[in-house]
């Protein structure tokens, strides 16, 4: 609780001043701690809007307990210096003193004193000059004296790194728009408004909405997309590592060490750690082997596989790595069915504009069980993506190095008023799942889209840098909807 004597001192400045008052002036006005004076501010202001307190744009300056010390016996340096005698000062004695170690280093570094290492009795300290002139204490009077405009900031800034002094932002203090005198004075400090009748507070009334954290768009329409895989019985895989080695990235999928999407126009390669160095090496070579000379029915791509190449480390380009390490997982054990998803960060060197990042979400699913054909996974794209609220769709032939067959996913957009493309699917190859260990009657179907876009299509946003990045507009995220897919 503020001072009632503060209180209504300040409420009668704040009446006389036309402009509004200075609450350091205040402060000095009362001979109070400015603290005290921001105390009583702070009590008005709970009241209402009975007074304004705006920063203001100026520094005042207050010396520290520090450097009130100083103003009154000398800088430690200059305490140091009248310390020596004439015939100097064994240098252990000198650091018995209290401002010893410091004044030492300082009066050294002014070349006031200066040390004798060759003396008897240790080090002795000696004079260097017959008089010195205190400019900190001459300084730190000026501030406590209120003459501060006489330095320059530089030199108030130099006794601030030594903390004898620091910077004070004050407060213009104005009348509120509830300010009334007799009102301020009479009832706030006497304590009558006890014995006031006030209009009658209604609890019932709706306050102000509490400020709180928001998700953002991409959340929310991921977390419609998760709901649909777990209602389809996928299960989450786990996405946690966005660093992956070259093999698992590719090398394992059967793309091969000279494909483009491999060079580093379009893959961020780390520098440190640079290369992975634990792999299941009886996989590996099989892995090396389907690659340089063929295998399971294929001829390969007959080139010279190179370890070092696929130890490389890169921020994953595909959460596809993570379903290649799920599936090697499964053909550990004795092989049941199963259905994966996963929505997580992928990373690609890619040039930015207004559709593309370096950094986006993909979202992949993939179904593995023994004898499933193309059919089957149009009628699985047909269920996902009618949940999604998107019926009409067509399928285009399409090559990925990983899938065989591969097919690019359509819809019809009814805004634009022509066919998208929004997402790509295929069957593993072979060359991928059988190395692998996985029986030879299973197949694996899988289909993959970004989040960005069917976000961006659900908010209206054109750029999708208005949705990620540096750019991302914070009133955009607060006043978003709450996503609801038309299912």
């Amino acid at each position: 609780m503020a001072d009632t004597g503060v209180v209504e001192a300040l409420l009668r400045l704040v009446e006389k001043a036309d402009d509004g008052v200075d609450s350091v002036q205040v402060a000095s006005r009362l001979g109070v701690d400015h603290q005290v004076v921001v105390g009583a501010v702070k009590s008005l202001q709970a009241l209402g809007d009975v007074i304004s307190a705006d920063l203001c744009s100026s520094k005042h300056w207050e010396l520290t307990e520090e450097g009130t010390e100083i103003a009154e016996q000398g800088s430690h340096e200059a305490r140091v210096f009248s310390s020596i005698p004439l015939e100097g000062l064994v240098q252990s004695e000198l650091m018995k003193l209290s401002f010893g170690k410091i004044g030492f280093s300082k009066a050294m570094s002014n070349k006031w004193i200066r040390v004798d290492k060759t003396h008897e009795g240790g080090p002795r300290i000696f004079r260097t000059v017959d008089s010195i002139v205190d400019q900190v204490q001459e300084k730190l009077l000026l501030l406590q004296k209120g003459s501060g405009s006489e330095l320059e900031e530089k030199e108030k800034n130099e006794l601030k790194k030594r903390k004898l002094n620091g910077a004070l932002m004050s407060r213009l203090i104005s009348p509120g728009q509830w300010y009334n005198s007799s009102f301020s004075l009479t009832l706030c400090c006497s304590g009558s408004w006890k014995e006031k009748k006030f209009k009658p507070y209604n609890f019932e009334a709706m306050g102000v909405a509490p400020d709180s954290g928001h998700l953002h768009p991409l959340m929310k329409v991921r977390t419609q997309f998760r709901q649909i895989f777990l209602e389809m019985g996928f299960t989450e895989m786990p996405t946690n590592n966005f660093i992956e080695s070259s093999f698992w990235n590719f090398d394992s999928l059967f793309q091969p060490q000279q494909h483009p999407a491999r060079d580093q126009h379009d893959t961020f390669f780390l520098s440190d750690p640079a290369l992975a160095h634990e792999f299941p090496q009886e996989y590996l070579q099989r892995v090396k082997k389907v690659h340089s000379e063929g295998g399971f029915g294929s001829q390969g791509y007959k080139y010279d596989w190179k370890i070092e190449e696929a130890q490389k480390n890169i921020l994953r380009t595909h959460t596809t790595a993570v379903s290649a390490r799920m599936l090697y997982k499964l053909a550990q054990q004795k092989f049941t069915p199963v259905k994966y998803f996963s929505i997580d960060r992928v990373f690609r060197n890619e040039t930015l504009d207004a559709t593309h990042l370096a950094e986006f979400h993909q979202i992949e699913g993939v179904v593995a069980d023994y004898g499933l054909t193309l059919g089957d996974l149009m009628g699985i794209l047909h269920q996902f993506f009618t949940k999604l609220g998107i019926t009409k769709l067509r399928f285009k032939p399409a090559y990925n190095p990983y899938t065989e067959p591969s097919m690019e996913v359509f819809s019809y957009h009814e805004g634009l008023k022509k066919w998208v493309e929004v997402g790509n699917s295929g069957i593993f190859r072979p060359e991928m799942l059988l190395p692998m260990g996985l029986p030879e009657g299973v197949s694996v179907i899988a289909w993959g889209l970004s989040l960005e876009r069917p976000t961006m299509i659900k908010y209206g946003i054109n750029n999708i840098r208005e949705l990620v990045g540096h750019k991302v507009n914070l009133q955009m995220v607060y006043d978003s909807p709450i996503c609801r897919l038309d299912s």
